[in-house]
């Protein structure tokens, strides 16, 4: 019984270190998604967001603002919306690349390194794609909202990567075992 519940552990663990890219793929995808709107749907997606987040904090904090003020204000903030957007999408996409990398043993900063150039290289890429889209530019300071949020998003994975190895999954010591 011993080995076979070793074989299903070694099994698993072959088949789902893989599948821990998956998540990066799909943050991958629906980057490029974004990217592929026009502008005219961009702004449009953004107004809404606007709107959603503001809606949501008249009726939070009871501020009594009505849906025209609520208008105006996502209007006025579309810009910010756009780059708290792209900060956001590079975090989540670092921390998609950066966990399976720790998993798979990079560590440190090679693990900052390797997951900090691809999410920038794909910035790059990305800003390079929407060069094609009618109504979007590119821009460097996109790349550069970018790579900050990736620049977080892998040392949040490291800090998560190092608290989980030194306490939760930490092996017991044989002083421990014996009392």
């Amino acid at each position: 019984m011993k080995y076979f519940i070793l074989y299903v552990k070694q099994t698993l663990r072959f088949v789902l270190k893989p599948l821990s890219f998956v998540p990066a793929i799909i943050m991958m995808c629906v980057i490029f998604m974004f990217s592929g709107q026009n502008g005219q749907e961009s702004d449009q997606l953004s107004y809404k967001v606007g709107v959603k987040v503001f809606t949501v904090a008249n009726e939070t904090l009871d501020k009594g603002w009505t849906s025209e003020h609520i208008e105006d204000l996502s209007l006025r903030s579309q810009h910010y919306i756009r780059k708290a957007a792209h900060f956001t999408e590079y975090f989540l996409l670092a921390v998609s690349v950066a966990f399976p990398l720790y998993v798979y043993g990079l560590r440190g900063i090679r693990l900052m390194v390797f997951a900090g150039l691809f999410c920038v290289g794909y910035a790059v890429l990305d800003e390079y794609h929407q060069s094609f889209i009618d109504g979007r530019t590119p821009g460097a300071k996109d790349v550069c909202i970018d790579s900050a949020g990736a620049f977080l998003g892998t040392i949040v994975t490291r800090i998560v990567g190092w608290t989980g190895r030194m306490t939760i999954f930490r092996k017991l010591s044989k002083k421990y075992i014996d009392t």
